[in-house]
């Protein structure tokens, strides 16, 4: 036997060391392999893990920070309505290339599958065609996702609702919306209701921006998970946000959970930008802003980390590095347990996977030949390190590649040494 591609010697998140061999666009076994292979990648004591997957994104208005102008606030309301008059000036070439550029990132830090929303407020609807050619052009190496998503309202802004329908029916693949904008809680909960009858009528899924604000009295999730279950869409929702949770009182909370794990909607909190915009109206104490994760997670609901923007209106900074998301996300959700550490990169790849439904994911045979090695002996150790993406490998193709990131030293008084990035291959505490 052959294999177009032979990964050696790498660590698999479990904690098992095996070889990876990949024929065409699969993975054709996994085990202790000997074997020709066209390539060889030497994968020796790193981490080898299926790509990062991005939950929550907005490919449209990436890569735009500054225009036209800063968000002097950096509040959400303000970037909403800074992209509103970039929106209104962008062209599709231009945010095809802007996405473009981000995707060609995001794969060299192994990740290589999106979700993004796009905003269907524009009646042009520049924003739907531009994200659907970049999804037909990164389609060899890259899964993206699109959502519909009305940023003005689905009723709130005129013609909404119509717009949304026209993207889904160009072939925008998810349901989204954004209750807390509308005009009144009550519009807002009859969004819900009609955004759940549009997804099950056509088969979709839904992905709802849902109570991102510091208002503990918006309570629109309630809604999702009451919908989701009258409409049949339990396993097919996702309520991203939730940071009035942060604020909301502990005995709602306790019967709010249970809600949203029998409805079984997923949660996607988004660490960077949830701590950067929730609590700018508060002195001190300062809100953060983060959804309840540890006590959803407890509760058995699936929780994935998004990056939800970088460089654009509402976030000046962002690598598309989703082991940043996680580092901060355990940090602010005080996951500092080594099981819980690992939870969060498992939140990151396999967990996020799980939410957007990608096909063919994992790391075992019959499954896409798409992984990613890193420069760390293990999960912990790669978020500790924000660890080098060595090789990504994107359904059955190198994509990007890296020497380690040694250095020599020689100090006065030592002796000369090779020391790898901030102590890559210290020991961690047993599970």
């Amino acid at each position: 036997m052959s294999f177009d591609i032979l990964v050696k010697g790498g660590v698999l998140p479990d904690g098992r060391q095996a070889d990876i061999g990949i024929t065409g666009r699969t993975i054709a076994a996994v085990g202790r392999i000997e074997a020709e292979a066209g390539r060889v990648v030497d994968a020796t004591g790193c981490l080898v893990a299926p790509p990062f997957v991005d939950p929550h994104f907005h490919l449209d208005a990436t890569l735009s920070y500054g225009t036209p102008r800063i968000n002097a606030s950096g509040t959400l309301l303000e970037g909403i309505s800074l992209w509103g008059e970039l929106r209104a000036e962008a062209t599709v070439e231009e945010m095809v290339e802007r996405a473009l550029s981000y995707c060609d990132w995001a794969a060299s830090m192994g990740l290589l599958a999106i979700r993004s929303h796009v905003d269907t407020t524009d009646p042009a609807l520049r924003t739907v065609q531009a994200l659907l050619e970049v999804r037909e052009k990164v389609k060899d190496w890259l899964d993206l996702q699109l959502v519909a998503f009305p940023q003005d309202g689905l009723y709130r802004a005129p013609g909404g609702r119509e717009t949304l329908i026209r993207a889904l029916d160009m072939g925008v693949d998810v349901v989204g919306g954004i209750p807390h904008f509308e005009r009144t809680m009550a519009e807002g909960a009859a969004s819900v209701r009609d955004l759940c009858e549009i997804a099950a009528g056509r088969g979709l899924p839904i992905d709802l921006h849902c109570d991102e604000t510091d208002d503990p009295m918006s309570r629109h999730i309630e809604t999702l998970a009451y919908e989701v279950t009258r409409t049949g869409l339990q396993g097919r929702a996702v309520g991203s946000h939730l940071t009035s949770m942060h604020s909301m009182d502990n005995y709602y909370v306790s019967k709010l959970l249970p809600l949203i794990a029998e409805a079984r909607i997923a949660a996607i909190p988004n660490p960077l930008i949830n701590i950067m915009l929730q609590g700018r109206h508060d002195s001190f104490p300062k809100r953060r802003g983060l959804t309840r994760v540890k006590e959803m997670l407890a509760q058995g609901i699936e929780v994935g980390w998004g990056q939800d923007c970088v460089l654009d209106p509402w976030y000046s900074l962002g690598t598309a590095d989703m082991l940043d998301v996680a580092f901060m996300g355990l940090h602010v959700a005080q996951m500092s347990a080594p099981a819980e550490m690992a939870r969060c990169f498992e939140m990151v790849t396999e967990g996020n996977a799980r939410i957007i439904g990608l096909e063919g994911y994992g790391i075992a045979p019959g499954c896409t030949a798409s992984l990613v090695v890193l420069d760390a002996g293990h999960p912990v150790e790669a978020l500790r390190l924000r660890a080098e993406r060595l090789c990504v490998i994107a359904k059955g193709r190198v994509v990007s590649e890296r020497a380690r990131n040694d250095a020599r030293l020689s100090l006065p008084g030592r002796p000369a040494s090779v020391a790898r990035r901030h102590g890559a291959g210290a020991p961690v505490a047993p599970r």
